[in-house]
């Protein structure tokens, strides 16, 4: 039995590896050696790392094996997962949008709905997601599981496939027409339901989490300070209604204020200007690690 004072974590491969380890830099956990070994190394001497196939993690989080996981709603779903969600943080290799799960079928195919699908064969990696979508509606298809590059399979191998897409870019690459969503997905950090009922492991857990989803709340924002003349404190709150709720302390030099606020950070260089027209000075931009409320 593995010490009960690590908390094993199971982290996608692919193309969700990335974007992970930098949540998890910026939420203060340094993972090095992913290049070499599906067993990385980590600056926590209470953390075990392993290096999985998102599709897998929820099944090897489910049975034990692992504590906890980040992995695609998805695969959760596909795989009938009994597990924990703790956190759902939407995130991808290219956007801060959720995937969606379609159906596509070639843009002449005189296929127009769900239902002209009856008796078709599908192909698609995600065969219990499709079967389960395809049961709700009453369809009876063939359903072919994919090893990859599955949209190159229609028209000559298969009338439709089950794919998943960000931006729909590849799709439209291949002369592929969306017919259905099927299911929009993000990761979700998800735990074993008998490690967190064991108090250590919950309490590592709930400040694991608390530390991601303080980092997944920053990404996308900085810190602003300035000096302000004290009157001028209204005329700013009222034309720059983004800066709602600064913090507001007084300077040694009389009349003179101090605001810090945090702000998206692609709204900064329209309001830098106006700050400045406002008679603000001493600006400052700082990027933030962490943000939690």
């Amino acid at each position: 039995m593995s010490d009960p004072q690590v908390l094993r974590v199971g982290l996608p491969t692919g193309s969700l590896q990335e974007p992970t380890f930098a949540l998890f830099a910026k939420a203060g956990f340094s993972i090095s050696g992913a290049s070499r070994s599906y067993k990385p190394s980590v600056d926590d001497p209470e953390l075990v790392i392993r290096l999985l196939r998102a599709q897998e993690i929820s099944r090897y989080v489910e049975h034990g094996f692992l504590d906890c996981g980040l992995t695609g709603l998805d695969w959760v779903y596909n795989n009938g997962s009994d597990v924990e969600v703790l956190a759902e943080m939407t995130f991808s290799k290219t956007s801060a949008q959720p995937t969606r799960w379609v159906i596509a079928v070639p843009e002449e195919s005189p296929i127009r709905s769900l239902k002209d699908l009856q008796g078709k064969v599908i192909a698609t990696e995600a065969v219990e997601l499709t079967r389960r979508y395809l049961a709700e509606h009453g369809v009876e298809a063939k359903i072919e599981f994919s090893w990859g590059a599955t949209e190159v399979k229609v028209p000559d191998l298969v009338d439709a496939i089950v794919d998943v897409t960000e931006t729909g870019s590849s799709l439209r690459a291949n002369k592929l027409r969306i017919l259905e969503t099927i299911l929009h997905s993000s990761p979700q950090f998800i735990a074993n339901k008998t490690s967190y009922q064991n108090a250590w492991k919950r309490a590592k857990l709930e400040n694991l989490v608390l530390l991601l989803k303080g980092a997944f709340a920053a990404r996308d924002k900085v810190g602003l300070k300035m000096n302000l003349p004290e009157p001028k404190l209204p005329e700013l709150l009222s034309s720059l209604p983004s800066l709602r709720n600064p913090t507001v302390s007084h300077l040694a030099q009389n009349g003179w204020i101090a605001v810090e606020t945090v702000i998206d950070e692609k709204i900064v260089r329209e309001i830098i200007p106006q700050l400045k027209a406002l008679g603000a000075e001493g600006i400052i931009e700082y990027p933030l690690n962490k943000l939690v409320y």
